[in-house]
C-alpha cells in the first residue's frame, strides 16, 4: 500500500481520509485483492453505475466520502444477508 494513501494508526489499523481518491477507495474495498480485472478503474465505474457507490466530484475529481462508503457496504451486506 502506498504510504501517501492511508496512515496506520497507533493500534495498527489503517486509517483513511474522510474523502478518498479512487486509489484509496480501491485499497479500502480491497478491489485489488478480490478482482481479476486488468484495470480497477472499470470495477469502480461499475460499482458506481450498477450498485450506487457514493461519489462526489470536486474540480472534476471523483472523491468517495468514507462514511458514505461504509454505509453503502453495510447496506450491501444487509441485502446479502436477507437472501
Amino acid at each position: 500500500m502506498n504510504p501517501k494513501m492511508a496512515n496506520k494508526s497507533n493500534n495498527g489499523f489503517v486509517s483513511y481520509p474522510e474523502l478518498m481518491t479512487e486509489t484509496e477507495l480501491i485499497s479500502y474495498l480491497r478491489i485489488d485483492e478480490v478482482s481479476r480485472a486488468a484495470d480497477y478503474h472499470y470495477v469502480v465505474e461499475n460499482l458506481q453505475r450498477m450498485h450506487d457507490l457514493p461519489c462526489i466530484h470536486i474540480s472534476r475529481q471523483p472523491l468517495y466520502p468514507l462514511e458514505s462508503v461504509r454505509r453503502w457496504v453495510e447496506e450491501k451486506l444487509a441485502k446479502e444477508n436477507h437472501r
